[in-house]
Order: C-alpha cells, then sequence, then structure tokens
C-alpha cells in the first residue's frame, strides 16, 4: 500500500521569530506528519516595492503596507535554516522549505534538500524552473492559479532541464485563503493525473480537515495543510491554519483512510471471516422429514447458521430421496 506524503506547511506562521519556528517542528512531528515546511526568500528579491498585498493578507494583517515590508518581516537566514534542518533530524521529521527565489534555490540546495517544493506563484517563471529541473531532485509543484497549458509549459521545462517525468508530484490547489469550497475542484487534481501521467496531490487552503480526507480518498499521494501554533496570531496566513490539535486529526484520519482504501481486491478480510458461519444460512428441514421423502420446496428451507450445504445448492437438492430421518431445522445432507 502505498503511503500519502503528509506537508504541514508551517510557511511564515513563525512570524521570522527561529523560537516560533522550532515549536512549529514540535507540532509538526507529534502530530506524525511526514515533513514540516517553510518558506525561503529575500523579501527584495521575491517582490517590488509596488507589489500589493493580497485581499486576504491585507484583511489578516489589518494593513494596506507593502507586501515587501510585510515579507520582510517573515524571513529566516541561513543560520536559521541550519538550526531548523538540525532539529528537524533531532524530532524525525523531513525538514522542507519553498524557495520563492533563485538565490533561495541555491540556498536550498546547499544544504542538501532533496525534495523542492515549486509554489503556485513561480509555476510561469521560467529561469526559476530551469534552476530547480537543472538540480535533478525529486519535485513536488502546485498549481494554484494555473490552468492546463500552464501546468504543461512548466512540466515540460522541468524535464527539459533534466528532471525525469517520475520525479515530479504535481500539487491541485486553490490560492485563495481561506478557499471557498466551491472552488475546491477536487476533480481537477484527477484530470491533472490522467492528463501528464505523474503522481497527484492537494495542497489545501479550505477552513477545516475535510477536503485533503477527500483527496487522499480521490488518489492525493501527497497533502500538504498550513498550521499554526495559534490562529488568533498576527500575520497572513494563521487565519486560515489549522491548530495543533486540528493537524494531528487531520493526519490520523488520512492514515485511516489510507487503510481503509485497501488494495481494491475483493475477498473475505480476516475480521470478517469468523462472521460468515454466523451470518449466511444454510438449507434445513422446515419440519420433520422421514428416510424416504422427497426433498422439495414444501419440506426445506433457508436458515442460519452458515454452516451447512449452501443455499445456493438449492436446485441440486430438490427431487433428491432422504437417506435418513431429518428433525426441523436439522442441516440437510445429501
Amino acid at each position: 500500500m502505498n503511503t500519502v506524503f503528509i506537508i504541514a506547511e508551517a510557511g511564515v506562521n513563525h512570524n521570522g521569530d527561529l523560537g516560533t519556528a522550532l515549536k512549529l517542528v514540535d507540532v509538526a512531528a507529534s502530530a506524525d506528519a511526514d515533513a514540516v515546511k517553510f518558506q525561503t526568500f529575500k523579501a527584495e528579491k521575491l517582490a517590488s516595492g509596488f507589489a500589493l498585498k493580497a485581499k486576504y493578507q491585507r484583511k489578516s494583517t489589518n494593513s494596506d503596507g507593502s507586501q515587501r515590508d510585510m515579507l520582510k518581516s517573515l524571513e529566516l537566514d541561513y543560520h536559521a535554516h541550519k538550526e531548523l534542518i538540525a532539529y528537524c533530524n533531532e524530532k524525525g521529521i523531513l525538514f522542507l522549505s519553498t524557495p520563492f527565489d533563485l538565490d533561495s534555490v541555491s540556498l536550498l540546495h546547499k544544504l542538501g534538500l532533496h525534495i523542492f517544493k515549486i509554489p503556485s506563484g513561480e509555476i510561469t517563471n521560467l529561469p526559476y524552473l530551469r534552476k530547480i529541473g537543472n538540480l535533478k531532485k525529486n519535485v513536488i509543484m502546485s498549481t494554484g492559479m494555473a490552468d492546463l497549458g500552464e501546468i504543461e509549459d512548466a512540466l515540460d521545462t522541468l524535464i527539459e532541464a533534466g528532471t525525469p517525468r517520475n520525479n515530479i508530484k504535481i500539487l491541485h490547489c486553490n490560492t485563495e485563503y481561506p478557499t471557498p469550497y466551491e472552488d475546491v475542484n477536487l476533480h481537477a487534481m484527477l484530470t491533472i493525473r490522467d492528463a501528464f501521467k505523474v503522481d497527484v496531490g492537494y495542497s489545501d487552503h479550505t477552513p477545516g480537515i475535510d477536503i485533503p480526507i477527500a483527496a487522499v480518498a480521490l488518489g492525493a499521494s501527497v497533502i500538504e495543510k498550513h498550521f499554526t501554533l495559534d490562529k488568533n496570531m498576527e500575520g497572513p496566513d494563521h487565519k486560515a491554519s489549522l491548530e495543533p490539535r486540528e493537524l494531528a486529526n487531520m493526519v490520523k484520519a488520512i492514515r485511516n483512510v489510507e487503510k481503509a482504501l485497501g488494495s481494491g481486491i475483493k475477498k473475505v478480510s480476516p475480521s470478517e471471516a469468523n462472521n460468515k458461519t454466523i451470518g449466511r444460512k444454510s438449507i434445513v428441514a422446515s419440519k420433520d422429514i422421514k428416510k424416504g421423502e422427497i426433498f422439495t420446496r414444501h419440506n426445506i428451507t433457508a436458515k442460519r447458521p452458515g454452516n451447512g450445504l449452501s443455499p445456493m445448492e438449492w436446485y441440486r437438492v430438490i427431487g433428491r430421496m432422504a437417506t435418513r430421518n431429518f428433525s426441523q431445522d436439522e442441516i440437510i445432507t445429501i
């Protein structure tokens, strides 16, 4: 059985504070997520001084200030990355971080990351895609705001730059925080899978845990979900994130669904094998039958338990002669 790769997305919910980032690692590890993911960027490389905040960012930060100023307060430096990687290793959870500019790609490569996550906003950034493709690592690419043609262009760029198709997983995504349920369009994940013959997953920005669980039921092999220490903290993503208990509940529910999906082979499970005798029926005498009488629908019937002849043998019994006496409810033998 394949295991769903669960990414606990810390993102920038550390608010630029390493101590908070380390606490987020603790939460992700306690929830048994496979990886905890941060974001790596230099504000001046990511956004111009003219870049505006998204509507949800203005609302969640109660400020119309520049996007660059907001991002500057959320940066983690090289030493913070080193400390986070060491702490993740200590806690037994994989460290991931999404690079948002070319220098950050180089930084994460230097730090030895084996999986590179491409955010939705970079799916049309040709130099960025080529640089990651050239690394020939495993790639997880989000596709918020993109149509099928843009996904194909990005995928082709990664492959032409050297990354094998089998190393690439594509996540369906909607970048609105929180995403309205009617805009999720989970079936688009299957469209991506069928169109490009790649493993697919889902990066979720809806409230709660229902939609990522549904995505796993549909076939997602990767789930990414934002989490925070407290939804009431100041910052752009906290309100659309899960709190620690919710994250743990999501991981547990996904693991349960994963087990429940099974192999697809219809067979008797070990847990229900003992119920066959109790729940099924046998052919029995519906009244006393004397030796030499003919079995007919008037003197046999089907009743529990199922430890005798199956009712599927009904017409093999009808018309046969009783070779001994049978009491009412006694299992018929021929």
